[in-house]
């Protein structure tokens, strides 16, 4: 008899198991998947270069910095991250915080344009 006993609540066990396994599955699936952000740099990064105003007839204001204009060294830096981020005008490179958003077109050019 006490080994009935002992299977009996083996088996209660069991169950109890299942069902917080089951439990906590249902959570995982509710719960939401974290938010995935772009790793960023500072935007001293970009607001280092020389910039030139320039007015376009679809996007407006914006602003251009051109190589020869610039430190060999800000300017790679820039240049390079952009490049690993493949920013261009459709998905524009920025962090938390910046006043503008980022993109290459062209060679030896960055532009910016001022976020709303």
């Amino acid at each position: 008899m006490s080994q009935d006993l002992a299977i009996e609540a083996f088996l209660e066990f069991l169950n109890g198991c299942e069902s917080g396994i089951m439990a906590a599955r249902q959570r995982l699936k509710e719960a939401k998947p974290p938010k995935k952000e772009t790793p960023s740099v500072v935007e001293q990064t970009f607001l280092c270069l020389k910039f030139e105003p320039q007015q376009g007839q679809r996007i407006g204001p914006y602003d251009v910095a051109y190589e020869p204009q610039n430190l060999p060294s800000n300017w790679t830096h820039a240049m390079n991250i952009l490049k690993a981020n493949n920013a261009v005008i459709e998905k524009r490179y920025r962090g938390p915080g910046y006043q503008y958003s980022y993109w290459l077109f062209g060679d030896h050019k960055i532009y910016r344009q001022k976020l709303k």
